[in-house]
């Protein structure tokens, strides 16, 4: 039954519905990839035999007619999300033995749809990172690779574990969280499907906390309309979360009309950065053409304050991951080692319990938020972020939706860019205005690099406007065709 790890979502919901399979059938082919893909290290912690009691619980509702949205697909879980009584860690030493006695509102609400579990993914440490390279439990392998390159490739992160597992065909699907692009970013480089939904569209509740202001969640899928199926189970108002917002969920599939005459489609110029790789700026261009082909009109627009996003973020995303992290001092849960008296306990366990790169943005952040700089750091960088957001929003006065590189290159080979923090910071350069601003935004695979590597295209639209960004992506990634698969080298 191996072909059935070859399924989308779509296909498997429909061949359940059928009849063809049964969930048991599909998780055990499921539990079988994940074992073969071991070698890719996307699963911090598996769990084949509750994926199987999930499938056969599915099963019997199924048989009462009781299916639900996501019945009986087995998908990753990335370990930032509280799994109750499943090992959670957020890729952090510090979390060490956390059973969380609860369970998030993203996955409680995928459970309720029918969804399997087969295990929580790797990522970047507390998702601070853009390679997967920080997680304690090593780092999570892009299953692509260049023809001839034995070296290994990143996955991006911090949903590195997310984008090979559903690349590599060992989860029919997983959920990513993305606060500064970690959804859209790892999607591009593994040529899968990644979509950060609006802020407010998703609970935060029971995600481990990186940024709250930013900190969303989103479905990681091998197509757009995989994606459309999973956020719609996905997303909801939810009264544990204070920045969940209250209005309905639209049926994201029914928007996959495959019609975008008289659209408007937006091209920002201040994406067009210096030292741009000549074949990002050709993927672009292929895609405009794609989106003015199937009807749409391409308009130059203007993003002044984009070029300040990249540093206004990390000025902002320290800040509140200094204030969030604080709550980890080895007392109540996790990793502790013990001290000659309360401070040095609170020292040894942070310095063992974090690794380097969450340190330096606590410090960055824990400096910003001091009272000498607040004003000159902080607050200045809150005011910008209206700006960027002022920005997006007078442009969508007159487009429906913006197109952008995802990345400013392809993956790159493990340790090519992990001592230079700021050469990693840039990864995130064309994800991070949505970010700040709140906007959804959907990475779509568009075309491979010379050196066979997977490039993507980012869609972008207005706040709650979910339906138009997924109709835009589902055009574009019919044109784009896009149909490479990595080769199973890690198959033995």
């Amino acid at each position: 039954m191996s072909d059935l790890t070859e399924l989308t979502l779509a296909e498997a919901r429909d061949g359940l519905a059928k009849g063809d399979f049964t969930s048991v059938e599909l998780t055990e082919a499921y539990n079988a990839a994940v074992a073969a893909a071991r070698p890719l290290n996307a699963f911090i912690t598996e769990t084949p035999e509750m994926a199987v009691e999930m499938a056969k619980a599915s099963d019997a509702r199924r048989a009462k007619g009781e299916a639900g949205a996501m019945e009986g697909l087995p998908i990753g879980m990335k370990d930032l999300f509280c799994t109750k009584g499943v090992l959670t860690t957020a890729a952090s030493h510090i979390l060490d033995g956390f059973h969380p006695p609860y369970e998030s509102t993203v996955s409680q609400n995928l459970w309720d749809a029918g969804a399997v579990m087969l295990g929580k993914l790797n990522l970047d440490e507390f998702a601070m990172g853009s390679s997967n390279e920080t997680s304690y439990y090593g780092t999570a392998v892009n299953p692509w690779a260049p023809d001839g390159d034995n070296r290994k490739y990143v996955p991006g992160g911090s949903s590195g574990g997310s984008a090979a597992s559903v690349s590599s065909h060992c989860a029919i699907a997983a959920t990513g969280t993305d606060t500064g692009g970690s959804i859209r970013q790892p999607a591009a480089f593994t040529g899968i499907v990644g979509v950060k939904p609006t802020y407010g569209r998703c609970s935060r509740f029971g995600i481990v906390a990186f940024a709250s202001s930013l900190d969303q969640a989103g479905p990681m899928t091998r197509t757009v309309r995989d994606a459309a199926i999973m956020l719609g189970a996905m997303a909801g108002f939810d009264a544990k979360d204070s920045t969940s917002v209250d209005m309905p969920v639209p049926d994201f599939e029914a928007a996959l009309t495959g019609d975008i005459r008289g659209l408007k489609i937006g091209i920002p110029a201040e994406y067009r950065m210096d030292g741009m790789p000549e074949e990002i700026e050709a993927l672009w261009h292929k895609g405009e053409a794609m989106l003015k082909d199937a009807g749409a009109e391409i308009v130059p627009i203007s993003l002044p304050h984009t070029k300040y996003a990249l540093p206004c973020y990390y000025i902002v995303a320290p800040a509140e991951a200094s204030s969030n992290l604080a709550r980890y001092d080895g007392m109540r849960y996790g990793l502790r080692i013990d001290g000659s008296d309360l401070t040095d306990t609170y020292e040894k366990t942070r310095a063992e319990g974090f690794g380097d790169e969450v340190q330096r943005r606590v410090l960055i952040g824990t400096y910003v938020l001091s009272a000498g700089y607040y004003d000159a750091y902080y607050l200045k960088a809150q005011k910008v972020r209206t700006l960027i957001l002022r920005d997006f929003e007078q442009a969508f006065e007159k487009v429906d939706a913006i197109l952008t590189p995802t990345t400013p290159s392809a993956s790159f080979a493990q340790g090519e860019k992990s001592g230079d923090p700021i050469a990693m910071y840039l990864n995130d350069i064309f994800t991070v205005p949505a970010s700040m601003a709140g906007l959804p935004g959907a990475s779509v695979p568009v075309g491979l690099s010379k050196e066979g590597m997977p490039l993507g295209l980012q869609i972008l639209s207005p706040a709650f406007d979910e339906a138009t960004l997924f109709r835009v992506a589902g055009v574009l990634e019919s044109a784009a065709g896009f149909d490479a698969k990595p080769k199973k080298w890690w198959v033995k």
